[in-house]
């Protein structure tokens, strides 16, 4: 089959596939998921598997690992068809998933958290009486940890940990499985420049020793550093195939979108004006921020860069209420405001859309229409009784304008795609009409479709004449988004660049605590 220009690849690249899966098909209520799909996993291959949000992928990927079962279709691994039952099952077949979500119990430890379900008994009468072995549980959770570069103790509570962190101990409890095909949904997500190369010099490792590994990524150069072979679906179908190799972006984009898509045109430069609509003197939280001090003008996309860890997300926290702070002064529309939770920093005018929507921006279980009115229970009531037509009426706005794709408004949020469940975010965020906007990694974990429309709907903000803060760890985007950029080290603003003078260079300079030479 040709499309796009892009054909079918030689099926003997590795012999036989060890992973096969033919006419597979899966739907819920209002959404056909997957349309008779096909697909392969060499060993001692990566396989990027990409696709929009809502293409497919991680439907696919939750039928494999014995999350969902398929309505038709077969699967085999090494030549025998399997239709695991429950991820335990899947995992004892040779199937390993790590999920973009975590997956991982925050109140207990990291070795106990890397062992759950498989906790190794003493042997002897202590094993027989339930007794763990935590000194061999210990031991090996070290060794898997520094495996993954992973600088912190193995005794430390999850909750603790950063985003990256927790990054880490998912591959790590991956990697303690003995697996024949590991996939890995957006694994590079929460990672570091760093962090990203430890993970990709572990992919290497596991190719060599015949694995299958299974990539899913919308970060198009982590598709051409590390995956042999692609394949992309579209609408719950199989879009195409391609050898990296000999593969282009635009083509694979292509194959994603159906269309042509100019990546370089993603923010309309609009000239912010001299109104300053959020002004910060002294942020300080002790050991975590350190005299933060900033304004961001009507019309504005501040751009937010630094390392993992380097105070941004912890920035944002602070100016929505989220976490204390031990002095500091925060000014809306020149007017001092005292900002002791989210609710006071809502009323204020400040809209915060976290980095973790399913943990924090989203409440999975419910619909998108109790989503999106949730935060505006207070417009949409009166004497306590809330407007049942306003409320269906101000969802169904926000669900045209930022083109959520959903079958109603009914339909609950866990069942969206992610770029769709990102707008939702957006929606109940901007439903409260803000002033400032802070927007934490935006686009992460997001399709180029979907990414290109949440560009388009940040440049209406601020032609509407909205502030913008958005934090961002992909450099090109900060780039090509902001109108100013801000650079954060160890919790302090080390230096500011302008649209004209910023590089990535120059980011990166002062996103390792350097200081610039003068511009």
């Amino acid at each position: 089959m040709i499309e796009n220009g892009v054909g079918n690849l030689d099926q003997n690249m590795n012999e036989v596939p060890m992973l096969t899966v033919k006419g597979v098909s899966k739907a819920f209520p209002g959404v056909q998921a997957l349309d008779k799909v096909n697909f392969e996993a060499f060993a001692g291959q990566v396989t990027a598997l990409l696709g929009e949000n809502g293409a497919g992928k991680s439907t696919l990927m939750k039928i494999l690992s014995g999350v969902y079962k398929a309505d038709e279709g077969d699967i085999s691994l090494n030549g025998v068809k399997i239709q695991p039952q429950n991820p335990h099952q899947a995992q004892d077949l040779g199937i390993s998933i790590i999920y973009q979500e975590f997956n991982l119990t925050p109140n207990q430890n990291v070795f106990t958290n890397i062992f759950l379900g498989r906790e190794p008994m003493i042997k002897g009468l202590l094993g027989k009486l339930g007794f763990v072995d935590s000194v061999h549980m210990r031991q090996y959770s070290n060794k898997l940890l520094s495996q993954v570069g992973a600088r912190f103790s193995n005794d430390r509570l999850v909750n603790n940990l950063s985003v990256a962190e927790q990054q880490m101990v998912e591959i790590a409890k991956a990697l303690s499985v003995k697996s024949k095909v590991i996939i890995m949904d957006e694994p590079t997500s929460a990672l570091g420049k760093e962090e990203v190369k430890v993970l990709f010099d572990i992919i290497q490792d596991l190719k060599s020793q015949g694995l299958a590994i299974i990539f899913i990524t919308h970060r198009l150069e982590e598709v051409f550093e590390i995956a042999d072979r692609a394949i992309v679906f579209r609408d719950g179908r199989w879009a195409g195939e391609v050898k990296v190799a000999e593969a282009t972006a635009e083509q694979i984009i292509g194959l994603m979108v159906g269309r042509a898509l100019d990546r370089s045109q993603v923010h309309e430069h609009v000239m912010a004006t001299q109104d300053v609509v959020l002004k910060v003197q002294n942020l300080n939280r002790k050991g975590v921020l350190h005299d933060i001090n900033f304004e961001l003008h009507r019309g504005e996309i501040l751009g937010l860069a630094g390392l993992v860890g380097a105070g941004r997300t912890e920035t944002a926290r602070a100016l929505f209420g989220a976490d204390r702070i031990d002095k500091g002064e925060i000014f809306i529309n020149g007017k001092q405001v005292e900002i002791v939770s989210p609710d006071s920093a809502v009323k204020a005018g400040l809209a915060l859309v976290p980095e973790g929507r399913q943990t924090q921006g989203l409440v999975l279980i419910q619909t998108v229409e109790r989503n999106i009115a949730l935060p505006n229970l207070d417009m949409l009531s009166h004497n306590a009784i809330v407007n049942q037509g306003k409320m269906r009426q101000v969802v169904q706005n926000y669900v045209t304008a930022l083109n959520i794709r959903t079958p109603s408004l009914e339909q609950r949020v866990l069942n969206l795609s992610g770029g769709n469940q990102q707008k939702v975010v957006l929606a109940k965020w901007l439903a409260s009409n803000p002033k400032v906007l802070i927007l934490d990694e935006p686009t992460r974990g997001i399709d180029v479709g979907a990414k290109a429309e949440v560009y388009e709907i940040m440049n209406e903000l601020v032609q509407q004449g909205i502030g913008v803060i958005m934090i961002s760890s992909e450099m090109p985007e900060i780039l090509a988004i902001s109108d100013r950029i801000l650079v954060m080290y160890e919790g302090r603003i080390m230096g500011e660049l302008t649209r004209a003078n910023a590089t990535q260079e120059r980011i990166m300079t002062l996103a390792s605590g350097k200081v610039l030479e003068a511009i």
